[in-house]
């Protein structure tokens, strides 16, 4: 089986011969026919979240997928042979830079059928990163405020939408040269991250959404009213994370000092901070599945490579300046 790896962190994506998935009893093989890329790829691949991800190198990359199904195991109720899916597996089996998975049933959902297969494989991370932030984690109320960084990129022009959806007032960040684009997303303010200053433009919001971390979101606490809530997914990991994914005492503790200095100052200011990583759901995209096919979000493909491509892709994400997702093909 074709597939992309990395053999050591920082390396180049290498195409592979990779032996087949084995099918668990409540697994579904899937054959890929999208995979989006992520920013989550490309720090795996340069070791950013080694410590708390530690992966065993070759590792194939890849947290998106939409394809068919060719097989599942015996005890799999949810989907046939021929379903299309889409999905983001479980952390511990990524892996959709190749041309087959196998993917636990409960982290697939049927592709929305009002799409394509490029546009399915672009949504899974970011619009379950967007839903476990703004509903799950953010507990966002129709007319409440929120602040989405980076809105033209693949988490940030999904957030908007579903922001909007909830009954949000939505202020973003973005170029001038996407400011228009993410008016027609639905966000209300749009703030030109090269020629304003965000902290002086809003103010007593509710909630933040942060997939920039440093400076940002040190800034980001004091937009917020009293009680508000900062959610970052580029970090710092936070002690609840930890606790949740398990990790052992001294991880525990180095989690708790990464965080210690962004805790200390949302304790000061009276509101607090939160890392996201997002988990895979199928009931979750399901929901989302409704969203899309009444219209209320539609996925955001800024370029299309072919499978054979997947080096060419990688660095192209890495660049930046690309509305919503890059998407590799297998036809």
């Amino acid at each position: 089986m074709r597939a992309f790896s990395i053999t050591k962190y920082k390396g180049a994506l290498h195409e592979i011969n990779a032996p087949e998935p084995t099918v668990g009893e409540a697994d579904v093989l899937v054959q890929i026919k999208a995979a989006g890329l992520n920013q989550l790829d490309e720090k795996i691949r340069v070791g950013e979240f080694k410590q708390i991800l530690p992966y065993q190198l070759p590792l194939i990359l890849g947290n998106d997928l939409a394809g068919t199904v060719i097989a599942v195991g015996p005890k799999v109720r949810s989907f046939k042979i021929g379903d299309d899916v889409y999905g983001r597996p479980d952390e511990d089996r990524i892996g959709t830079f190749a041309e087959r998975i196998s993917v636990a049933e409960a982290d697939l959902a049927l592709k929305p059928t009002s799409i394509i297969m490029a546009e399915a494989g672009a949504l899974p991370l970011v619009a379950l990163t967007a839903w476990q932030a703004l509903v799950v984690e953010g507990n966002l109320k129709r007319g409440q405020k929120v602040l989405v960084h980076a809105g033209s990129g693949g988490v940030g022009s999904i957030a908007i939408q579903l922001a909007k959806h909830l009954g949000a007032t939505v202020a973003t960040t973005a170029s001038g040269a996407n400011a228009d684009f993410v008016r027609e997303l639905g966000a209300d303010i749009v703030i030109d991250y090269r020629t304003q200053d965000f902290e002086k433009e809003v103010h007593g919001y509710d909630l933040v959404l942060d997939s920039l971390g440093g400076k940002n979101l040190e800034k980001s606490l004091r937009v917020l009213r009293r009680g508000g809530k900062v959610i970052g997914i580029a970090g710092p990991p936070d002690p609840d994370f930890a606790a949740a994914a398990g990790l052992n005492g001294v991880l525990r503790l180095g989690v708790a000092a990464l965080s210690s200095g962004i805790r200390r100052q949302a304790k000061k200011l009276g509101v607090t901070y939160s890392f996201l990583f997002m988990r895979a759901s199928g009931d979750q995209l399901r929901e989302i599945t409704a969203l899309i096919e009444n219209g209320a979000i539609r996925p955001v493909v800024g370029q299309v490579h072919p499978f054979n491509d997947a080096a060419k892709a990688l660095g192209a994400l890495e660049k930046g300046g690309i509305r919503g997702k890059v998407v590799l093909t297998n036809a």
